[in-house]
């Protein structure tokens, strides 16, 4: 019997409706799934019943043993491929061609892989199943007290559906946390792949203390005359905290104020 390793984060989803319910939120005809951390294969069971190439990374040494034995017949007739190895630091092979990403993805990386995601252009869109405090912050709206940078970040990419709970009782071992399933569909681009860091970090700099206002915020990222101009001339007042602006004025805000840091960039050379 497989042992959960906790150095992996490892929860073995157990919960036939669950996994079906997974399977109907991934679009149809895909080319290719990735699917990072299958774990002992259940879900990739129900993966390469679909169309196109299924390819799974796994962490773990023991599971990859398994798993090239549970599916050699589907990997002699190249439906699926498995590589035993850490995702994050194979993020090239994942994205030397398109794909979806289908995962039950450890907490502990949870933010980091899809932050990664929705930076890569070869990243069609996603279903992914985490902790559902963090499912929230994804899929919250403007004015919502969990808005955050990652709700942004995925806006400008797609729309967030948080699509259902995963109770505890559906894994073994069973979670101290309620998990929950979201989708984005990337279907925009509302900022250039090579300046996605950069917005990643003004938004950091913008929520770093989401009681505190905006102004305070982000006086480490540009002048308080930036933002408090924007202010003025969208009618918002001085007090005015991170939540509450939408991803449109925030696009609007990191231009001016990315304007502003490349002005006097020149001015120093």
């Amino acid at each position: 019997m497989i042992r959960a390793k906790k150095k992996f984060g490892q929860n073995f989803l157990t919960d036939e409706s669950i996994k079906r319910q997974i399977i109907q939120a991934i679009p149809n005809d895909l080319e290719r799934i990735v699917e990072i951390g299958p774990g002992l294969g259940d879900l990739t069971q129900k993966l390469v019943q679909l169309s196109g190439k299924i390819e799974c990374f796994e962490i773990d040494s023991e599971l990859y043993e398994i798993l090239l034995d549970k599916f050699a017949s589907e990997i002699l007739e190249q439906k699926l491929k498995i590589t035993n190895a850490d995702a994050l630091e194979s993020w090239d092979e994942i994205a030397r061609q398109d794909y979806f990403l289908v995962a039950n993805l450890p907490y502990y990386v949870a933010t980091n892989m899809i932050l990664k995601a929705l930076s890569d252009s070869r990243c069609k869109g996603l279903v992914v199943m985490i902790q559902k405090e963090v499912a929230l912050k994804f899929s919250a709206q403007p004015g919502d007290s969990e808005f955050s940078a990652l709700a942004i970040l995925a806006g400008v990419r797609g729309d967030v559906e948080l699509l259902f709970d995963v109770p505890a009782t559906a894994f073994n071992p069973e979670p101290k946390v309620v998990s929950a399933v979201i989708r984005i569909i990337k279907d925009r681009n509302l900022v250039d792949d090579f300046e996605f860091g950069e917005f990643e970090r003004f938004l950091r700099s913008a929520f770093v203390a989401p009681r505190k206002t905006l102004l305070k915020n982000l006086a480490c990222f540009c002048s308080k005359s930036i933002v408090e101009s924007f202010l003025a001339k969208h009618n918002l007042p001085l007090t005015t905290r991170p939540h509450e602006l939408c991803v449109a004025l925030y696009l609007k805000l990191f231009k001016e104020a990315k304007n502003e840091r490349r002005e006097k960039s020149k001015r120093k050379t």
